[in-house]
């Protein structure tokens, strides 16, 4: 699911080329992507767009008069920037959104699609700021707050912090792919509970979050050079341990680990961040049960037995 980063270029990208533009036409080609019934999204043909923002991982189109389109990409949603003749509907288009200039040149389309069988991406028209604060999950900026703040949020509630940094009603905007990568840089466990960190320690993670999402959103930005962004992925090369199961630590060369849980996978080093202990991945700890291995010497022991029987 995209995050912070990946919105923001979405954002740079469709100021660039809509604010100031005239809706002149819009077209929903799935039954289902449509979320709300009033007002109607024709009413907005014929409206300048006059602002674009983000709503925790939602991206918000604001026309005027108060009329905005709220956009949920989930999963697999993705947005494109299409000449007209380049826009035709296909099996994965969801939408699409013609905009125009004032002297009515059209300027291109602003095309939804989803890739995969399950339709998660959604559209919602609102009227009025006061419906649309209706579609945050109430957490907070953290690139906006400070540490008091924040640590007041993630201690609401005893969770993981893996679970906290991913929580939309603790923080905003942050997921899988960037709290893997938060964590890292902060050199704390995905598995400490919000009430065992100290001062110093929740300083490192505050500001981790912030260095994180402040240098990927630059950098996503930078790389697309004001041109459209073609590929939104929670995996890339640069990162430090997302995605990056059985690689070496960028820091400190151990292999980086993982914890499978339902469709989502957790990325850590177990030197840097949780001292040497592997952390149970349910479904192997499960299989294995008492031959799970609790440390990395005892992981390297065990590759020693393999091997060794491999051999013989």
């Amino acid at each position: 699911m995209p995050e912070l980063p990946d919105l923001t270029v979405y954002i740079e990208a469709m100021r660039e080329r809509i604010l100031g533009a005239i809706l002149t036409q819009v077209r929903m080609h799935s039954l289902f992507v449509l979320r709300s019934v009033e007002p109607r999204i024709e009413e907005l043909e014929g409206r300048s767009v006059v602002g674009i923002e983000r709503i925790g991982k939602r991206l918000v189109i604001e026309f005027d008069d108060e009329y905005f389109v709220v956009i949920h990409l989930m999963v697999a949603g993705r947005l494109h920037w299409r000449e007209p003749d380049k826009a035709k509907p296909h099996r994965h288009r969801l939408a699409n959104f013609v905009f125009s200039s004032a002297e009515s040149r059209t300027l291109g389309v602003l095309c939804l699609d989803e890739a995969g069988k399950k339709k998660r991406a959604s559209i919602h028209v609102v009227a009025g700021r006061a419906d649309l604060a209706q579609h945050g999950r109430d957490g907070i900026e953290v690139l906006a707050c400070d540490i008091d703040d924040f640590v007041t949020r993630m201690q609401r509630d005893v969770h993981t912090l893996k679970r906290a940094l991913t929580d939309p009603s603790i923080l905003s905007g942050i997921g899988n792919a960037y709290s893997d990568e938060i964590l890292w840089e902060a050199r704390l466990s995905p598995f400490r509970r919000t009430d065992k960190l100290d001062a110093a320690e929740w300083q490192r993670l505050f500001d981790a979050c912030r260095e994180v999402l402040t240098t990927w959103s630059a950098r996503l930005v930078a790389e697309c050079g004001g041109a459209w962004p073609k590929k939104v992925t929670a995996f890339r090369p640069e990162m430090a341990v997302h995605g990056k199961h059985r690689e070496p630590c960028p820091r400190c060369g151990d292999e980086v680990q993982r914890i499978v849980h339902a469709d989502n996978e957790a990325n850590y080093c177990a030197r840097c961040q949780t001292g040497g202990k592997l952390l149970a991945d349910r479904a192997l700890s499960q299989l294995l049960r008492g031959d799970w291995p609790r440390s990395l010497d005892e992981l390297d022991a065990m590759r020693e037995r393999h091997r060794g029987l491999t051999d013989s």
